[in-house]
């Protein structure tokens, strides 16, 4: 992202801080605004005149830089990951390695994680839920394997749900198995796909012209959101055209396509290794 001294910036995912820093370095007399709705992230917070944390989810982007008279800005920056601090808390249930409720609420003020959905929704919902956000074959199955486990005992550990699902896990591939479970989950669990669509609308909205968006994804769900929206204006990748054949789109994109990590980069940090940068500027 190019910043300017003077500018208003935008960083929705503050988690530990590092790209609001890297911004923050580069500001003389301009604006950071981060959000976060993880209340570890509150830590995190700089104490700089220059820098605000709001603890929210980034769909709520627009009103609270409303609140904070912020509007229009310079650029958004949008990291998707899950953090490093989030995989390595075993409270937070989000990983298949830790034995711990299965949680995996980002904001723990809301009342439904993990386990209330395995006890809770319908058969259907359940396949709903593996077969398009984990993009598994044999979803029909694993909510079958839910449902007939959660009349025996109620399912509360990630263990526990685990053991439960072996039986459907592929042979050898058992680790990409339970992490494409545990994703699927994960983002109905936190609404993440929704989010997504919501803070990327009102990017648009606020950002001024020329201004720049730039979003890091890191599975082919999120990827193809960002990358149909900022080509086409639209979640499902059409291009409008006018009468004379000119694409009506809201951005120019910078890069055709995504940024991906090198191998040094990868070597020094493996969870990056998915990464696909994203940037477009407003027209």
């Amino acid at each position: 992202m190019l910043i300017q001294p003077n500018g208003t910036y935008v960083d929705v995912t503050f988690g530990g801080g590092g790209h609001s820093k890297a911004i923050l370095d580069q500001l003389i007399e301009g604006r950071l605004i981060a959000f976060d709705q993880d209340d570890d992230a509150l830590e995190n917070a700089f104490n700089d005149p220059k820098f605000t944390l709001v603890h929210s989810n980034f769909r709520q982007l627009k009103n609270f830089l409303q609140l904070y008279q912020a509007i229009p800005v310079d650029g958004i920056l949008a990291d998707l990951g899950i953090s490093s601090h989030q995989i390595d808390d075993p409270g937070r249930g989000f990983s298949t390695r830790f034995e711990n409720l299965v949680d995996m609420r980002m904001d723990r003020r809301q009342s439904n994680n993990g386990a209330y959905i395995l006890n809770n929704y319908t058969e259907d919902e359940l396949i709903q839920i593996f077969k398009f956000y984990g993009e598994l074959r044999n979803a029909r199955q694993i909510a079958k394997v839910i449902v007939e486990a959660r009349t025996k005992q109620k399912i509360e550990s990630t263990t526990q749900f685990k053991e439960m699902l072996n039986r459907c896990a592929p042979k050898f591939k058992e680790q990409k198995f339970f992490a494409q479970v545990f994703q699927a989950l994960r983002i109905e669990v936190n609404q993440e796909l929704e989010s997504l669509k919501e803070f990327l609308i009102q990017a648009q909205e606020v950002l001024k012209p020329g201004g720049r968006l730039s979003v890091i994804s890191y599975h082919s769900l999120e990827d193809r959101i960002v990358k149909n929206f900022l080509k086409a204006g639209n979640f499902e990748g059409v291009i409008e055209k006018d009468f004379y054949g000119n694409p009506l789109t809201d951005f120019n994109l910078i890069n055709r396509k995504p940024i991906i990590p090198t191998d040094k980069e990868i070597k020094l940090n493996s969870r990056a290794r998915s990464a696909k940068l994203r940037i477009a500027e407003k027209k």
